[in-house]
């Protein structure tokens, strides 16, 4: 069969855009509508990766965005392929993650018609329209190039989310004309001085300052550290934010927000600088950061100066209303207010010629305060209460590490072992170093995040980590790891069903049921889909699991690592 492609039709125009954004993967199922799509990938190099479900593909592409950068590209078809995604897209959306999903639609004029043909739906993209940042329908080849080169200016100059793009079977078969739309950057919001100036001058008096950064953070690794060792002030992270400053250095307080500890230090700082978080309860547990009545309410006794940034304005003064609030991008922030603090005429310590310490107005704050390295110290002396480092989740963290080193990227799913364990057992020295969902909380993510982990560096060492509930959602793709010949350890660690909703029964006066499951033997299910399997009894974990782990890495094939505990 000739390989030549002459045609110049709408999918042509969709792909050719994507090659041009620099697109070099995707994720989809091919079925009979969206062949034309299918048709121009390899004429422009672009890699397609075949899932064994459309909700597969839609977390393989997020996990593949978080470790490579770049914007997850979903293909399906119409109908049924694309209701499949639309879990996957509504975590993108509540994640604020940039993913584009294509597909093709009803033909021109059979809108709303229930006809009966092929995967006919009543609206998809009026549906989708609802749950995500935007969908279109498009009229035309070159409107439908156009809208995919609008979704990648709009994922680097707002808050990110996903984006779907109809193609009505006309158009992707019809013939194109036009032009590949040549890349544009999107418009960012524009700082004001008079924002930057004030937060400035509210932290050169700062005595006690704290900063809490969330996923908006992520592209801010090196302003954040200039921040926090700047003002010599702790950071905390959301569990989205984890990694933008090493959980190694001196005044990080890891991904570890949910702590009373850190909350309660966050109620006491003079300024509480917030950057690209909305402070969610899915990473407060209940709890509330600064100084607040209430969720929303501000206690004006506490004399707080609460700073928030975030590219999106209808974030800053969610769950926390601020004093001042740039709208803004962290990055772009971070280095005017840096720019203003060193421009200040007293606004650090500076030293003498003798080695002293100067005595102008934030050299006497400096000295009088307690460093940041001893407050971090201090709060983490209360973790032991905080938290249980000994339990099962974050027992397998450290034991992971241990086998395949530092530098691990960690998919964990809606499971206790991620968010009662990963989330907080793991030092992470880089922003993608944990897959995970934690507003939308979605079982079934992990293994397919891996996947598409793996497949932007294929070098780094990759391991999920989750409960056996969770990979029950997504087990097949375990198939697809195999087609692929990644070596990825899947560790799954099994209680035995729903044990987390099991407890919530118990303490509601319900006697559980629905929640105790069978399942199968997950190391001969592994064998069973062309990869190893092992089973390790939770006893054993201490010394078999990091060389189990060790060993699958080194594996061209996936190893499904069963770990039973209590059994």
């Amino acid at each position: 069969m000739s390989t030549e492609n002459n045609v110049r039709n709408g999918g042509r125009a969709v792909v050719a855009t994507l090659a041009a954004h620099g697109v070099d993967t995707i994720f989809g199922i091919p079925g009979t509508h969206n062949l034309e799509f299918y048709r121009h990938l390899p004429e422009f190099g672009i890699r397609a990766v075949t899932p064994r479900h459309e909700q597969g593909a839609g977390y393989g592409a997020d996990g593949y965005f978080l470790v490579s950068g770049k914007p997850g590209v979903v293909i399906t078809t119409s109908g049924p392929g694309l209701t499949n995604v639309i879990t996957a897209a509504a975590t993108a959306y509540a994640e604020s993650r940039p993913m584009l999903i294509l597909s093709p639609g009803v033909p021109t004029g059979f809108e709303r018609a229930d006809v009966g043909m092929l995967h006919e739906t009543k609206d998809s993209s009026g549906a989708l329209n609802r749950l995500l940042v935007s969908s279109q329908r498009t009229r035309t080849a070159e409107g439908a190039a156009q809208a995919v080169a609008e979704a990648f200016a709009m994922f680097d100059s707002a808050r990110p989310g996903p984006v779907h793009i109809e193609v009505p079977l006309d158009v992707l078969e019809g013939a194109w004309n036009g032009s590949v739309p040549v890349p544009f950057a999107g418009h960012r919001p524009g700082l004001d001085d008079h924002v930057v100036a004030r937060a400035a001058e509210a932290i050169s008096a700062a005595k006690r300052p704290l900063v809490i950064a969330g996923g908006g953070a992520r592209r801010a690794h090196a302003e954040v550290v200039r921040l926090i060792e700047t003002l010599d002030a702790p950071l905390a992270t959301t569990a989205n934010g984890k990694g933008i400053v090493s959980e190694t250095h001196p005044l990080s307080l890891g991904s570890n927000v949910r702590f009373p500890s850190v909350q309660a230090e966050s109620a006491v700082a003079d300024v509480l600088i917030v950057l690209g978080s909305e402070l969610a309860d899915s990473d407060l547990w209940g709890g509330a950061i600064g100084a607040q009545t209430s969720i929303g309410v501000r206690d004006e006794s506490a004399q707080q100066t609460v700073i928030r940034c975030d590219i999106d304005p209808d974030q800053l003064n969610k769950n926390l209303p601020g004093d001042i609030l740039a709208c803004a991008d962290t990055g772009e922030f971070l280095t005017a207010l840096m720019s203003a603090l060193e421009s200040a005429p007293a606004t650090a310590a500076s030293a003498s010629e003798d080695g002293t310490e100067s005595s102008d107005a934030h050299g006497s704050a400096a000295s009088a305060r307690e460093s940041g390295a001893d407050r971090v110290t201090r709060i983490r002396q209360s973790w032991a209460t905080d938290f249980d480092f000994d339990a099962i989740g974050a027992r397998v963290t450290r034991l992971v590490e241990d086998g395949a080193g530092s530098n691990v990227v960690i998919s964990g799913d809606s499971s206790q072992v991620t968010y009662d364990g990963t989330v907080h057992a793991l030092t992470a020295s880089t922003p993608d170093q944990l897959l995970y969902m934690p507003g939308f909380a979605t079982l079934g993510y992990g293994i397919p995040a891996a996947l598409g982990a793996k497949l932007a560096d294929p070098a780094r060492p990759v391991v999920c980590i989750l409960g056996d509930g969770a990979a029950m959602f997504s087990i097949q793709e375990l198939m697809t790891a195999a087609e692929l010949g990644l070596g990825i350890p899947f560790v799954i660690v099994d209680n035995g069903g729903y044990a987390e909703i099991e407890g919530q029964m118990v303490d509601r006066d319900i006697e559980p049921f629905a929640v105790r499951l069978s399942r199968p033997d997950f190391a001969k299910l592994g064998q069973s889909m062309g990869g190893a399997g092992v089973t390790i009894a939770e006893a054993d974990i201490d010394s078999a699991l990091p060389q189990a782990v060790a060993e699958a890495l080194d594996r061209t094939v996936p190893t499904a690592i069963h770990i039973t505990v209590g059994h």
